[in-house]
């Protein structure tokens, strides 16, 4: 059996044994080191590991007649299709493989002062921030203080599955996965980046000590414990306090270097937002204030009166066009901003990179521009119904997700649109965060005019269009002149923890402070999140 595999302007020939005919094409591709975007854990929820069936047949796992191109490129999902006969020719588009770079957010604002008293006097220290996406190592000298080196991936677990409910389940239902989540975060992602970093520092020996960040799970799965406890009630940690391990407990290379792991505050509050909460001076703002990550996961504290309370939002990774037709993370080729003018036939968009190269996908900063400038230019409905606009009556399409607006075309002639579908699935997204800080305020009897400072933190926050945020409901009732941009404060967060040896004493006394609540059993919460499923 032989898989011919366009890839941009490369072709590639794989001859497969027997027993590989029996698995689904993305398996086959994941094993021969060609892994798609299989962001949902392979489970046909997303249209990640869309490929174009050029020649051949392909068998749908669901049963019934083999698919075959009949003359045009047949666009498959490719975990829901085996191969079939004895050769198949198959273009894998730039969108569907996990070859693109991603953007990566290293900067950070940094609110607090912090001791020149390193973990260890001398060398070089490294902070690194693990996200359920992406992940990033920085280097610092620590004598001085300074940033040397950074260097940045997307996680390699995102091949297994796009966010953290998924790899939790992976692993209650196959124990096998807790060794290959970790080798995926150890030794195919954590590993190269550190390489890369020290290979930037000529004469450096290795990382004197590491300081880590990062949600419950991504910090649950680095060190081979198994998560599913996070996934049912009552939710159990198998750990929330400061863990310092030697490197060769998490599969590294590194038998001298001891790994510090921040505190985190519950199971689905974790340590970057502990770190955040301290490097943006959030703990320590005579409020009240809030302290709101949107990413793949949506997480918010609200400090007030001497007290801190704190909620994870059920929004899913929408906003990182997870489950969205041509929604892909922010990386190059993705459309980052959208606008309307009544004046113009076509819809206006930015992108990420190159100009004049062809857009690959919509990110989650153009969703956002396009829930605010569509509602406002009259071509979408408070439901997020498409209108139909006489301006824009050539960018009407129908699609398999309702009628559509054609944004751009892609590479490969592809029409790049946004569903009705699509945008009820951001529009509960919109809505799942902004019932939560609603649902935080109510508990301490304050208003969105009452915050001080909102501090938005991480890298979808430092991309967005904030008056758009605001517009279209996601942060609700608030003014621009209240929100503060503090960046990737996980990294920030676990960089002056190196520079400063008291501040994980500090993390995990700011850690246990903080009072989380369900919102799935708080009062009111379900009655606010629909009030939020329509925009403004």
């Amino acid at each position: 059996m032989r898989i011919e595999l366009e890839i941009g302007d490369e072709t590639i020939t794989l001859v497969l044994p027997d027993h590989e005919s029996g698995q689904t094409l993305a398996s086959v591709l994941r094993h021969h080191n060609r892994p798609l975007n299989t962001r949902c854990g392979e489970k046909d929820m997303c249209a990640g590991c869309t490929v174009e069936l050029l020649s051949g047949r392909l068998t749908p796992t669901s049963g019934g007649d083999d698919v075959q191109a009949d003359g045009e490129p047949l666009e498959v999902r490719a975990c829901q299709h085996r191969l079939s006969g004895s050769v198949a020719r198959i273009r894998i588009p730039q969108r569907s493989r996990l070859s693109y770079s991603p953007q990566v957010l290293e900067s950070y604002r940094i609110n607090v002062p912090y001791a020149d008293d390193p973990l260890v006097r001398d060398g070089i220290g490294l902070a690194i921030d693990i996200g359920t996406t992406t992940v990033v190592v920085q280097a610092v000298a620590l004598d001085k203080g300074e940033t040397v080196a950074t260097a940045s991936s997307f996680n390699a677990q995102t091949q297994l599955g796009d966010d953290v409910l998924t790899r939790i389940n992976l692993c209650s239902t196959d124990p096998d996965m807790v060794s290959r989540l970790q080798r995926a975060i150890a030794v195919e992602t954590l590993a190269p980046l550190i390489a890369a970093v020290m290979d930037q520092l000529p004469g450096s020996t290795g990382p004197a000590c590491i300081v880590v960040a990062g949600n419950t799970t991504m910090l649950h799965l680095l060190v081979g414990e198994d998560p599913s406890s996070l996934g049912f009630a009552p939710f159990t940690a198998k750990f929330l306090a400061h863990r310092p391990m030697l490197g060769t407990g998490l599969g590294l290379q590194l038998p001298e270097t001891v790994v510090h792991f921040v505190p985190c505050i519950s199971s689905y509050v974790g340590a970057d937002l502990t770190a955040g909460l301290v490097a943006s001076g959030a703990a320590y703002d005579e409020g009240p204030c809030l302290l709101v990550d949107v990413g793949t996961n949506g997480e918010i504290l609200l400090a007030h009166d001497g007290s801190v309370l704190g909620c994870a939002t059920a929004a899913g990774p929408a906003f990182e066009g997870s489950g969205l037709s041509c929604g892909i993370r922010a990386g190059e080729g993705a459309i980052d901003h959208i606008s309307f003018d009544p004046t113009q036939p076509e819809v206006a968009y930015q992108q990420i990179g190159a100009k004049g190269a062809k857009p690959v996908g919509i990110c989650g900063s153009a969703y956002i521009d396009l829930l605010s400038e569509g509602r406002r230019a009259g071509v979408l409905t408070n439901a997020g119904r498409i209108i139909d606009s006489p301006t824009f009556t050539n960018q009407l399409v129908d699609s398999s997700g309702g009628r559509s607006l054609l944004i751009a075309h892609g590479q490969g002639k592809r029409a790049i649109t946004v569903s009705e579908l699509d945008l009820s699935k951001l529009l509960q997204a919109k809505a799942a965060i902004a019932a939560g800080i609603l649902c935080l305020l109510s508990r301490q009897g304050l208003e969105p005019r009452d915050i001080k400072t909102l501090y938005l933190a991480g890298g979808f926050g430092m991309h967005l269009n904030l008056a758009n945020a605001i517009a279209c409901g996601l942060l609700p009732g608030f003014q621009p002149g209240q929100v503060q941009l503090v960046g990737n404060t996980s990294l920030g967060g676990a960089t002056v923890a190196l520079m400063d040896r008291g501040l994980l004493e500090e993390y995990e006394r700011v850690a246990r402070s903080v009072e989380t609540i369900e919102l799935n059993r708080e009062p009111g919460f379900e009655d606010t999140y629909i009030d939020q499923l329509t925009l403004p």
